[in-house]
């Protein structure tokens, strides 16, 4: 798809900047009010529905959303986009049950790793400390990237511009006040983001009047739609497990979790969370299966700019940058808040420093370092979507081994074999960035030895073997 959406470098600069540092100055002002580490790390455990609920739902949606669903609904249809919204919205529906076991048997808890301490040894919850801070780390390099790129299309403003102004003002107003600045400012921006969806569909609507419907998807492209389209089944669990696993160890949601004034406001607040995200996620890839029926050589990730772009007008570009940059930054404030948090709470556990440290402090040159490789990562335009595929990876192998012992005792011992071995076992059928085989089916053996759908599924049966393989082992440990 040619590039002629752009509006000047000027405008979108003073939109990027105007947005970037509103939030800012609006984090800092409201924080100002609440000093103390209890409010950077919880807010005070005093958050009511309304803004747990935007917080919530503001910290799972993010610019990924403009380009992820979109893009994978072109090769993966109606499955893919059920189960990327699905896997977005369903961990809001784990963490009622989860988030009340944790609450109840340790109240002044403020993160997941601390919880884990008490059900395993230290040789495990640094294991799943690190995967943590990883896999979050990565998040942030995604989102900053992808942000960074929106903007490069549609003004030609080189990435790292955008990076710099992003990364910068989300680190003024989130290091200094913490979890309290960023539900603040995710309220505002959930409003923004909610209204300017709104607005892009109806003009996506109005401008493909005759196009915007199932029927035409169908009359075009009808294995997009079809229940017997395998590879809509298998992209559709895939998305499901990998990113419901994903937003299980963020610890932005565990923040939020222990910030809730209490049980009932935390069920209600995660319940219309999942009720929202669903939609949201769903119309994204529904744009994606429409771009691609409307004109097949458009670029699938640019498949929702492609619809509402086409009148190229200059009200429609600010309005993209401003979802954009508010999509990231509701993002990006969690993401550092929350390494910030594990860094400070988990730090002196894992590695047990005899000296005195102000780990708050610490935390904070940490993220300034972090910030500068992902400014690095951003401002090259690097294609990290690869390295996500494999953070999801890791977090697949740990997810049912952690959350099993929420509610039985496990081994640590066993713990840490069946991980390693699901992690392993994942990692030899995991494709290679070309997608075309894996360190198993390939390389290590010829792919004639397998059949199509093994040679035509890699990331799915990845995926598949790194979560359930983990707890076969255990069930015969335990055995």
């Amino acid at each position: 798809m040619e590039n002629t959406f752009f509006i000047s470098q000027s405008t979108s600069l003073i939109v990027v900047l105007s947005v970037s540092f509103f939030f800012a100055l609006l984090g800092i002002y409201h924080s100002k009010k609440y000093p103390g580490l209890k409010n950077y790390l919880t807010a005070n455990r005093n958050v009511g529905l309304f803004s747990l609920t935007t917080s919530l739902t503001a910290s799972a949606l993010g610019a990924w959303i403009l380009f992820g669903p979109v893009s994978a609904a072109t090769w993966g249809g109606i499955g893919a986009i059920i189960g990327y919204s699905l896997g977005t919205a369903f961990p809001m529906f784990f963490l009622i049950f989860f988030g009340k076991k944790i609450r109840k048997e340790f109240p002044k808890g403020s993160s997941l790793i601390e919880f884990m301490r008490r059900k395993f040894g230290k040789s495990l919850f640094k294991l799943i400390l690190l995967m943590t801070i990883f896999y979050m780390f990565i998040f942030l390099c995604a989102e900053v990237t992808a942000v960074a790129v929106l903007i490069n299309y549609i003004s030609a403003t080189e990435l790292w511009i955008t990076s710099l102004i992003v990364l910068l003002s989300s680190m003024v107003y989130t290091l200094y006040g913490g979890l309290k600045a960023s539900i603040f400012t995710d309220n505002i921006q959930m409003i923004v983001i909610g209204i300017l969806l709104l607005i892009s569909f109806f003009f996506i609507k109005s401008f493909n009047e005759a196009q915007f419907s199932f029927d035409f998807i169908k009359e075009r492209n009808p294995h997009l739609l079809s229940g017997s389209y395998i590879t809509g089944y298998t992209a559709g669990l895939t998305f499901f497990i990998a990113v419901a696993a994903t937003n299980l160890f963020h610890q932005g949601n565990w923040q939020r979790i222990y910030a809730a004034k209490n049980m009932e406001i935390l069920r209600k607040s995660l319940i219309i969370s999942f009720f929202i995200i669903i939609p949201i996620v769903f119309y994204m890839g529904f744009t994606g299966m429409l771009a691609f029926s409307v004109d097949p050589s458009n670029r699938p990730d640019l498949g929702f700019f492609s619809l509402l772009l086409k009148e190229q007008t200059t009200l429609l570009s600010i309005i993209v940058v401003i979802l954009g940059v508010a999509l990231t930054i509701s993002t990006v404030d969690t993401l550092i808040n929350a390494i910030s948090s594990l860094i400070i709470v988990d730090g002196k556990a894992s590695f047990n420093i005899k000296t005195k440290i102000d780990f708050l402090k610490l935390s904070k040159f940490i993220i300034i370092l972090l910030s500068i490789i992902c400014f690095i990562i951003a401002s090259n335009g690097f294609d990290i979507l690869y390295l996500f595929l494999l953070a999801d990876l890791f977090c697949c192998a740990f997810v049912l081994t952690v959350f099993s012992s929420f509610y039985k005792k496990i081994n640590e011992k066993n713990a840490y074999i069946s991980i390693l071995v699901g992690l392993i076992s994942g990692f030899l059928i995991f494709p290679t960035p070309d997608f075309s085989k894996s360190l198993l089916v390939g390389i290590l053996i010829p792919k004639e030895f397998f059949g199509p759908f093994v040679t035509q599924s890699l990331l799915f049966l990845s995926f598949i073997v790194a979560t359930f393989l983990p707890f076969f082992i255990l069930k015969v440990k335990k055995n």
